[in-house]
């Protein structure tokens, strides 16, 4: 037990360097990288849940429920015929919403099944030709996503860094030995609630930086789910002004890979109807990490 405690201290006190791999394995994840990035691309020009579907956002600030409807008295007006004046009632209850039909002919599409009322959980559901995105962290609202959104035509594709393994880790997280609860700036001004679980310490461009780790505490957050907010030299410059975020993968072994390669800006860089994390200032990286996602300057 000892030795055990002595090597996981012996580790934390050494940043950790770039990851060695071998050829074969190089290849296989500069691949899937490049995959994933054709992937997100096409996602983005036209996919139904696309940042660019998003046409309107409505918090329910005060309110504990919001009406949804073709009539234009509805707290979220949706102009689809197929949709009753007064289709739904969205309730926050608790964690999750209550979906309730207001119209003998109402109904939703919750997963796959069709609902004329349901409890969910924030996800999205089907009215119409619209989904709703029954968006929670504490600060509900309904996000309305259209297929036939004019954003659409916006489409100029994803800018990266090119792949560099070099800026991959794999790395021990350095528990925090009293979890404290943070405050997570966001986007739209609300102040969300996070724990600290920890921090990674590594070598990049001979410098040694600390990330410090979140797990955000929202619905739909997992108990062990690792966020990371950051920014670096590049931020406002080659990669959007807010920052951008890493999602550290665990291993088996307790270590996680940490991948600059797999930075993505938040929904926010592309669409005004989201509420995004800023990273806190203590991962403000003075290194440019040239890894990731650039700006490709969809909002300004």
């Amino acid at each position: 037990m000892l030795l055990t405690t002595l090597t996981a201290l012996a580790l934390a006190a050494a940043p950790a360097r770039p990851v060695v791999l071998a050829p074969a394995e190089a290849e296989s994840i500069a691949t899937a990288i490049a995959k994933d990035r054709e992937d997100t691309r096409a996602w983005l020009k036209g996919a139904p849940t696309s940042y660019l579907a998003t046409v309107r956002r409505v918090d329910f600030l005060a309110r504990t429920s919001l009406s949804v409807g073709r009539a234009a008295d509805n707290d979220v007006r949706l102009d689809d015929p197929s949709l009753a004046a007064h289709h739904l009632r969205v309730t926050v209850a608790g964690d999750s919403f209550r979906v309730a039909a207001l119209d003998d002919t109402a109904h939703f599409v919750a997963g796959k099944a069709v609902q004329r009322a349901a409890t969910v959980s924030p996800s999205s559901i089907q009215a119409g030709r619209f989904a709703l995105r029954l968006s929670h962290q504490r600060f509900p609202a309904i996000i309305v996503f259209d297929p036939r959104s004019p954003r659409f035509a916006d489409y100029k594709g994803i800018d990266y860094f090119p792949i560099d393994l070099r800026l991959r880790y794999v790395l021990p997280l350095i528990p925090n030995p009293h979890p404290d609860t943070t405050v997570i700036l966001s986007t739209r001004g609300n102040q969300r609630r996070a724990v600290r679980v920890g921090w990674f310490d590594f070598m990049m461009a001979g410098t040694r930086c600390r990330l410090e780790a979140e797990r955000l505490l929202e619905p739909c957050v997992g108990e062990h789910d690792v966020a990371v907010f950051f920014r670096d030299a590049t931020t406002g410059k080659e990669s959007y002004g807010v920052g951008r975020y890493l999602d550290p993968q665990a291993l088996a072994d307790g270590r996680y890979v940490l991948d600059f390669n797999l930075a993505y800006n938040p929904a926010c860089a592309y669409s005004e109807h989201y509420n995004c994390p800023i990273p806190p200032r203590a991962n403000h990286l003075t290194v440019a990490v040239r890894a990731g996602e650039k700006d490709s300057h969809y909002q300004h």
